[in-house]
């Protein structure tokens, strides 16, 4: 029952958060740590399932010409540099302070997503610009995603969206990133504590399933508004729940 659960829950937010280009890791994470999973065993197989979905939505995104390159390569280069050393600095954080540190994080996503309004840019970047711009959001996405177990889309898609970038071609752009990112802080955590291969066999088949539907979705029905109102009000909810957990000692 556990491990149906753990697979409809991995369907059920990848299909939602691959809309966005964030990959469901942020969380998933808590969802397999309140199942019973260690907390770095549950951030690799987290890590691992956002790189698998964000490269089967990759497909589709490239082909719609939605990825902007120029800002993708600085963003994906950094971004997996410094994922390893969030990965490598968490193990010297106590456990309940990584999970408040999740929790910080759900919702200074979760109020990007509810009530900020980007201005979409005027002035046009030039390449020095945009190889700044993609390099400095990669590094602070890269370790924060390492260090929490997020893959860091989270962080990169708002900061893309604020500084002017069209969301449709963040998210899309975002998802290449993560998958690189992913993967490199799925190595440091997975170094840490190991796999529950029973767990990640059951979520594989959920993450890609959901990454199908997911992608489908952004490119073809859902509206962006839409899109940012129905993450904000999940990610809240998920931020809620943690932060009662830890403050009742159920966590």
């Amino acid at each position: 029952m556990t491990l149906l659960i753990a697979g409809l829950v991995t369907f059920l937010f990848t299909t939602l958060l691959t809309i966005a280009g964030v990959g469901a890791a942020f969380i998933l994470v808590p969802v397999f740590v309140a199942l019973g999973v260690e907390v770095h065993t549950a951030m690799a197989t987290a890590l691992l399932l956002n790189a698998i979905s964000m490269a089967t939505a990759s497909v589709r995104f490239v082909r719609r010409g939605l990825v902007d390159w120029s800002l993708a390569i600085p963003l994906l280069l950094v971004a997996s540099a410094m994922a390893p050393l969030g990965a490598w600095v968490s193990q010297g954080l106590a456990r309940e302070r990584l999970l408040w540190m999740f929790v910080a994080f759900l919702l200074f996503a979760a109020v990007m997503m509810l009530w900020y309004e980007p201005r979409p840019r005027t002035a046009k970047v030039g390449a020095w610009g945009r190889l700044t711009l993609g390099s400095g959001v990669g590094g602070v996405g890269g370790f924060l995603g390492g260090l929490l177990g997020v893959g860091g889309g989270g962080v990169i898609v708002p900061a893309l969206v604020a500084l002017g970038v069209a969301p449709k071609r963040a998210s899309a752009t975002t998802s290449l990133v993560v998958i690189f990112s992913s993967l490199a802080g799925f190595v440091g955590h997975a170094s840490l504590n190991g796999l529950d291969t029973p767990l990640l066999g059951v979520t594989v088949l959920g993450s890609l399933g959901g990454a199908l539907v997911g992608s489908w979705l952004m490119t073809e029905r859902l509206q962006g508004r839409q899109v940012k109102l129905v993450i904000g009000v999940v990610l809240l909810a998920v931020a809620v729940k943690m932060a009662w957990s830890l403050a009742t000692g159920a966590t």
